[in-house]
């Protein structure tokens, strides 16, 4: 899962940015709405209500933000947004898998961006199934590498029924299958090991390795995607060579 790695190496680099513009706030409170209004406002009770919040803590969202967010979806006090829920199956250039979801109140609105997005970065808009065959659905969980004992990450991991770990320079991944993502994550925290990062994620079956000049231009429309309002994730399963990884970090 290197491939997956060096994605979320840059995500990670970029995760103060994002926080920065204030647009990574946006997409937290639409997914803590989200998961309030389909499985109910009491997060012991809602394991994707409780990812969302750890998540949205994560990046440093004051407490009434969300406490707000789960009124607004559980009902209580002002109307929901009627936001929805889509994921597009699309390509970048050489035929690169990409998966975007989107939570919006406005479909035409957000179907129109992501075209505009993919004409101009190369890419195509792709039929339901068309790329999703090739992704799995995974628990994810990042642990900052900062004083962290990799045996122990291991063995805590494993023990909770973790299916891989993997380490890098800053942080280590851990991949659980989605039943069994609160479970890890909770073996981790009972452990008195930080939990930076705990979501569900889809990751690429296998990888498409390009020149790095290739890698960069899906690099930047994965960014263009991204940086549209109604987005909130994006997966591909680009692999980044270590040579277009320093360009991208220089």
């Amino acid at each position: 899962m290197s491939g997956h790695s060096k994605w979320s190496t840059i995500k990670h680099k970029k995760a103060a940015t994002d926080a920065k513009r204030g647009k990574i706030f946006t997409r937290y409170i639409r997914e803590i709405t989200i998961a309030a209004r389909a499985g109910g406002e009491d997060p012991d009770a809602n394991p994707r209500l409780r990812a969302a919040i750890s998540a949205a803590k994560g990046v440093n969202m004051p407490k009434d933000n969300i406490e707000r967010a789960i009124k607004r979806g559980a009902g209580i006090g002002a109307e929901g947004e009627a936001f929805e829920e889509i994921t597009y199956e699309t390509y970048g250039p050489n035929g690169v898998a990409i998966m975007i979801e989107v939570v919006t109140d406005n479909r035409n609105r957000s179907v129109s961006d992501i075209r505009r997005a993919l004409t101009r970065g190369g890419g195509s808009m792709g039929e339901a199934g068309s790329v999703a065959w090739l992704f799995d659905s995974k628990g994810y969980i990042t642990l900052p590498m900062e004083n962290l004992d990799e045996d122990k990450v291991f063995e805590v991991a494993l023990e909770a029924g973790a299916e891989d770990v993997a380490f890098s320079d800053d942080f280590a991944e851990v991949f659980t299958t989605p039943s069994d993502l609160q479970t890890v994550r909770q073996a981790f925290e009972d452990a008195h090991l930080e939990v930076e990062t705990a979501e569900l994620s889809m990751i690429p079956k296998t990888y498409v390795s390009l020149e790095p000049a290739a890698t960069l231009k899906i690099m930047n429309l994965i960014e263009a995607l991204e940086d549209l309002d109604d987005v909130g994730k994006v997966y591909s399963n680009l692999d980044i060579s270590e040579e277009a990884l320093a360009e991208i970090e220089a």
